[in-house]
């Protein structure tokens, strides 16, 4: 691939790792001769996202952390069987947990630095073709039925985006205002999943799922990665290539750019 996945993942991370042990930060230097284990790079990036709690991300809440509003919320019986969780189980599920939001952080700023990459690939006539975006970064985790619209305009509407969705992991997580918010999360999540292949990270099972589910919820973009015959009941009207970047409803928000 133009963008070799494996090596971009790895150069990415210790740049950042780099830029921030520069700034004082609590993340350090990670020398290029150093094993390949990022494991507490990204436990101390978990610290930075702070747009969604530990139990958005799948981890049980213990009685012991909760207000007596949210108690309340729950029966006795579980209750009970959350306390019972041996306290080893328990620093286990936390640390899983506090790894996968360091991975979503982390991913997010990969995200970003290929959609750019992408972005530089994009120039000549002949720089947007289905092969040339099936060789892409990001783009070619898109909806493949559309390749031949993913030019140089459409890739910098989508970067925009995706920066939003991004900076969403930090202030707080609001859900996709637009279509193309949604593919922007998916997006993100193929490269955390390309992350923990590369350094067999030790994650929630499932994780992709519960993650989903909280960011994705009610969301139909999949329906775009439908194949075969199924794939032409495609709701046109909501889901087609010129929707990607409308609002869903009032009140949901797309950054101006990607609306012009």
């Amino acid at each position: 691939m133009v963008c070799l996945q494996v090596e971009a993942v790895r150069t990415w991370t210790r740049n950042a790792n780099r830029h921030a042990g520069s700034r004082g930060g609590s993340i350090g230097a990670m020398n290029a001769d150093e094993e390949d284990d990022i494991t507490e790079e990204l436990l101390a990036d978990a610290g930075r996202l702070t747009g969604l709690s530990l139990e958005l991300l799948g981890l049980d809440p213990h009685p012991d952390d909760m207000t007596p509003e949210q108690l309340l919320l729950f029966d006795p019986e579980d209750l009970a069987e959350m306390a019972a969780v041996p306290a080893d189980d328990r620093q286990e599920a936390v640390s899983r947990t506090r790894l996968l939001a360091g991975l979503l952080w982390n991913s997010s700023g990969v995200l970003i630095d290929q959609l750019f990459r992408d972005l530089e690939t994009l120039v000549g006539p002949d720089a947007v073709t289905p092969s040339g975006i099936a060789k892409s970064c990001v783009l070619s985790s898109l909806p493949p039925q559309f390749a031949s619209s993913y030019d140089a305009g459409f890739t910098r509407k989508f970067l925009v985006v995706a920066s939003d969705v991004a900076a969403s992991l930090g202030r707080g997580w609001a859900a996709p205002g637009c279509i193309a918010a949604e593919l922007a999360v998916r997006c993100l999540l193929d490269q955390a999943e390309i992350t923990e292949d590369i350094y067999e990270l030790d994650l929630p099972e499932d994780w992709r799922a519960q993650v989903e589910e909280v960011l994705l919820e009610d969301a139909d973009s999949a329906a775009l990665y439908v194949d075969g015959p199924d794939a032409a009941e495609i709701d046109t009207a909501s889901l087609g290539f010129e929707q990607w970047f409308k609002p869903f409803a009032a009140g949901h928000v797309v950054p101006a750019y990607a609306r012009s």
